[in-house]
């Protein structure tokens, strides 16, 4: 299939064009499956308990890429499978902040960079953690302390958000080529609005690879379907 040109932002209007062929591949834990990886202890923005669950395609191109990287340096994972109620809620919170520092957005202003920063729910574009196929990395050394990859800015500037972001120090930018390689060498694709968001076989996946289909589609798992959580931010998203 011919790539298609994608555009930086990934709207839903071009990732429901995308069909799922879901194969029912499971959810594990990543750990289990991958051990070398890192799993982060705390949310850096957003406080909840996370799930840790993965799909098991998404965990083995997450040992190739850890497998890759120089040695004393590991693969840190945030957080993959999310539940779409929380989804929900972190879409309504960014929305709520970027209304609040942008009053004079119109209202179509205000959804579409809302959806830029949190992908709203919709059923013929599920939000890409809430099928297991998604990803948010970054690397920390063998004692598990983050490597930089911001500076000079803050973890919630926008201007360090994007992959292509200007004015990184050197230490960050050789931080995040290490992390990017590493990445892309196991078949892993990149949300270049947000340099830590990586998918695969998910619809966005398949938008920046030009793949026919996506393998995966929203999942839930049954014991945690009727659960509900306890939702906070901090520090607030900088928008």
């Amino acid at each position: 299939m011919t790539p298609r040109r994608p555009q930086p932002d990934e709207p839903a209007s071009q990732l429901r064009r995308i069909p799922i062929r879901e194969g029912g591949e499971p959810l594990l834990d990543p750990l289990e499956l991958a051990p070398e990886l890192y799993w982060v202890p705390k949310h850096p923005v957003f406080a909840y308990p996370r799930v840790r669950l993965a799909r098991a395609g998404l965990i083995r191109k997450l040992a190739q890429a850890a497998a890759s990287l120089p040695a004393g340096v590991r693969l840190a994972v945030v957080e993959c499978w999310r539940a779409p109620f929380i989804q929900r809620q972190m879409h309504a919170r960014t929305k709520a902040a970027l209304a609040e520092r942008h009053p004079e957005w119109p209202s179509w202003t205000l959804s579409r960079m809302a959806n830029r920063y949190s992908a709203p729910l919709d059923p013929r574009a599920p939000p890409p953690h809430s099928t297991g196929g998604a990803v948010d990395v970054h690397v920390v050394d063998a004692e598990g302390l983050p490597l930089d990859m911001v500076s000079p800015y803050g973890i919630v500037d926008r201007a360090a958000m994007a992959s292509t972001a200007r004015g990184l120090s050197p230490t960050a930018s050789e931080n995040r080529r290490m992390l990017r390689e590493a990445m892309l060498s196991a078949g892993l694709t990149n949300y270049p609005v947000e340099w830590w968001h990586w998918s695969y076989g998910d619809q966005a996946w398949a938008y920046r690879g030009g793949h026919e289909a996506a393998l995966y589609g929203q999942v839930i798992p049954e014991e945690l379907r009727d659960r509900e959580y306890p939702f906070e931010v901090y520090p607030e998203p900088g928008w």
